[in-house]
């Protein structure tokens, strides 16, 4: 069965970075709906629409096809008084850009620093400004079911949904690169 609209794609991948350093290697393929429900990059459904599985190929994204590019407006001073203990680098918290505009989308800020009174955060993405190599092969494709239309994203072979950890953030419902 060859991809197209409506299918569901189960693809092995391999990302590194532009120089071919390994960031991340898939233990179980990534399964997402075919066809512009935004299960993975619009670039990587191009390269595989019409594709059968077995077929393998490599696809560069540039920044602004992948995680976007690095804005340095997304990183926050905070006073350290407003996190919880204890608090390290790497901990994620949910947050808008302004305070108190909550017309703006809630993003995801990782903790870059911690000093004694002050805690640096970083709103972009950690691929942020990267181009990014992908290693993709094709595992399966099949029929998607009409609940899998429905709900505009692809459930396992036993009717699980198939869902990424940070399903409500649009950029985030890429293949599991967080």
């Amino acid at each position: 069965m060859k991809i197209a609209k409506d299918t569901v794609v189960s693809v092995a991948y391999r990302l590194s970075d532009a120089q071919g350093n390994l960031i991340e290697e898939s233990d179980e393929p990534m399964i997402y709906l075919h066809g512009g429900y935004d299960g993975t990059f619009p670039k990587i459904e191009e390269v595989l629409d019409g594709q059968e599985p077995g077929f393998e190929t490599q696809v560069q994204l540039e920044p602004q096809d992948a995680f976007g590019e690095y804005d340095p407006e997304l990183v926050k001073v905070e006073p350290r008084d407003r996190f919880p203990e204890p608090l390290e680098v790497g901990m994620q918290f949910e947050g808008t850009p302004e305070e108190g505009d909550e017309d703006l989308d809630a993003l995801v800020y990782t903790v870059t620093d911690v000093a004694e009174d002050k805690v640096v955060l970083d709103g972009n993405h950690p691929l942020a400004g990267m181009a990014l190599r992908f290693a993709l092969t094709v595992k399966e494709v099949r029929h998607a079911t009409e609940d899998e239309i429905e709900h505009e994203h692809a459930h396992g072979a036993d009717g699980i949904e198939v869902v990424d950890e940070d399903d409500d953030d649009e950029e985030d419902s890429k293949p599991t690169l967080h």
